[in-house]
């Protein structure tokens, strides 16, 4: 693992604004956001939960949350989208990558978004994946995979919209996407 990068990605402080000017931060998740992390699913819609962990949950598992703290980009990597500072810092989106060992022995991980309904339509989902292969990059992974329910429309627009090469499969009720990070994105989405 490269210490310094991952220590770099940990500094990650992206400023941006909503399209109502709110203003907003992209920057790593951390052990203390645990609380943060545990509201903002409890503000999500039961049909947003099945879409994102494809079945229904009532709470984060446990296990799930203990990984905050072992957050190093190099096999495990999670951006928090906040609003609001201190004790009033909300996280009101999220993604992650988990790297795994791929048959064709590339370095490639599954990625994941979560968006809260109220911020849905503000390019959060585009943003973090932009930010996630910057990311990825620097740590070698040259491909990103992941399932998403075939009529979840919006988030297969994100992916079909990034410009790099991507191949999808459709199996029943879900597709799977693997996008080709070593290449660079097509002229017209950069």
């Amino acid at each position: 693992m490269n210490s310094s990068s991952s220590k770099d990605d940990m500094q990650l402080r992206r400023q941006i604004a909503l399209r109502d000017g709110t203003p907003a931060i992209i920057r790593p998740m951390r052990p203390d956001d645990r609380g943060r992390i545990v509201a903002a699913f409890a503000q999500l819609d039961p049909s947003s939960i099945y879409t994102r962990y494809f079945t229904h949950l009532k709470a984060l598992p446990e296990r799930a949350l203990d990984r905050l703290g072992d957050i190093d980009f190099e096999h495990l990597a999670g951006l928090a989208v906040t609003i609001g500072s201190g004790d009033d810092e909300v996280v009101i989106g999220s993604s992650t990558y988990v790297v795994f060992a791929s048959p064709d022995g590339a370095k490639a991980a599954e990625v994941a978004f979560t968006v809260e309904e109220d911020y849905q339509g503000n390019g959060l989902a585009r943003r973090l994946l932009e930010t996630m292969i910057e990311i990825a990059r620097t740590h070698h992974i040259v491909r990103f995979e992941a399932d998403v329910l075939a009529d979840n429309a919006a988030m297969l627009a994100v992916f079909g919209r990034c410009g790099l090469p991507m191949r999808r499969r459709r199996d029943g009720g879900v597709t799977h996407i693997e996008m080709d990070l070593a290449a660079q994105a097509s002229p017209d989405h950069q």
